[in-house]
């Protein structure tokens, strides 16, 4: 479940300015985020901002959010858990009790500081907080109030659980449609779902943030994880919807693509061709493979050709590649200018050297007792600014700081 909300200085013009005079001012600096999350998606949303200098106030139970124990649900005894640290690191954590007066007393003070407000509790649950849209818009019209759900606001499913796995890989076609008919999806990697519906909402809330400023109102901004996994399956998904039909998800033997293809070398290396002008990129691949012979053969003089015989042909790369090591094959890629990429586990992309020269990865704070590590960045860059990563927070660690400073503020004004 999350909550995020911004809270803007008076001062906004200025402090645009100083932001593109200064190049160590965060571009959100003066924004506040009250963040009541846990798991991923919200929390990630919540990450972004905060990486970009927003002021994120994480808010948690007395139990705190469970990702933070996500080792140790499974017998992991470990101190530090790299995947909650990349969604949470630069927050200011606080603890209240929702279910108390006092609690539900000193977060509405929170929100009354607010610009934005996240949560991605299921609608149920903020109807029985009193912190529904409706309600707290009506309480706050300057707030931007934006909700993560599974399934939707609305809909027979719109209070059922979806994590990414079911609502945004299952239901949305995602998962289906990466393997061929009668087979069923691999186990999938965790939080892909959560992430991308993650950078959708921020895009929502800035985008709400901007009308705000020209017309002084918030409003309600809605993103789901089923709705985000059906736009990014969009091609697809609009082929059928126009064609009334759509070609199966092949195996690569029977790619009707070969130039677009993956293939592995002799010493187990794998690459993906990209040759997706077919007719441009035909003969150049053929040179690297030192197979011209087969602008001769009548089965591949065209792309429908070779579509139609994509099994022979898979066939002839399969056994040209074998004959030699991927250092080989990449080096008479580029002397041809055969479009490729490297196929890298999460070990070759961490040492992958453009990897690291495009700003992926930012050194978390060291922590007493133990190693630095590096962590990925968050993935827009800004003109004059370096990402930095901030600590990440222990439960309840800013409580006090927190409220004392929103009670002296109240009594200041």
């Amino acid at each position: 479940m999350v909550v995020v909300v911004f809270r803007h200085t008076d001062n906004v013009r200025v402090l645009r300015r100083s932001v593109v005079a200064v190049s160590t001012r965060r571009m959100l600096s003066g924004y506040r985020v009250v963040e009541l999350a846990i798991w991923v998606a919200g929390p990630a949303a919540g990450g972004l901002l905060s990486d970009w200098g927003a002021e994120v106030i994480k808010v948690e139970s007395p139990a705190g959010d469970p990702m933070r124990t996500l080792f140790g649900s499974v017998g992991i005894e470990q101190s530090r858990v790299p995947p909650y640290e990349l969604d949470n690191r630069g927050k200011r954590c606080v603890v209240l009790d929702l279910a108390t007066e006092d609690g539900k007393r000193d977060f509405e003070a929170l929100l009354a500081t607010a610009d934005v407000f996240i949560t991605n509790l299921r609608l149920n649950a903020l109807e029985k907080l009193g912190i529904d849209p409706a309600s707290v818009t009506a309480r706050h019209p300057r707030l931007v109030y934006s909700i993560v759900t599974g399934y939707g606001m609305v809909g027979p499913d719109r209070d059922r659980a979806g994590y990414d796995i079911g609502a945004f890989w299952a239901r949305s076609s995602l998962a289906g449609a990466t393997v061929p008919p009668g087979e069923l999806p691999p186990a999938l990697r965790s939080g892909v779902g959560d992430h991308a519906t993650a950078m959708t909402l921020t895009a929502g809330i800035v985008t709400a943030l901007l009308n705000r400023e020209r017309t002084g109102l918030g409003r309600v901004v809605h993103t789901s994880l089923l709705r985000t996994g059906i736009y990014l399956n969009g091609w697809d998904i609009s082929i059928r919807q126009y064609f009334g039909k759509l070609s199966s998800t092949r195996s690569r033997s029977r790619n009707p693509t070969p130039m677009i293809n993956s293939y592995q070398a002799k010493d187990g290396r794998a690459f993906w061709l990209l040759g997706l002008e077919q007719e441009r990129h035909w003969r150049p691949t053929l040179a690297a493979l030192d197979r011209l012979d087969l602008t001769n053969d009548e089965r591949f003089a065209s792309s429908v050709l070779r579509a139609k015989n994509c099994e022979a042909l898979v066939a002839i790369f399969d056994a040209q590649f074998l004959t030699q090591d991927s250092t080989f094959w990449t080096e008479r890629f580029d002397i041809h200018d055969v479009w490729w990429a490297p196929i890298n586990s999460i070990a070759d992309v961490l040492a992958d050297e453009q990897a690291i020269a495009a700003g992926s990865y930012v050194d978390m704070p060291l922590v007493e007792g133990e190693e630095r590590y590096q962590s990925v960045a968050s993935p827009v860059d800004f003109s004059d600014f370096h990402q930095v990563a901030r600590p990440v927070g222990a439960l309840g660690v800013d409580t006090a700081a927190v409220l004392q400073s929103d009670e002296a503020s109240d009594r200041g004004s």
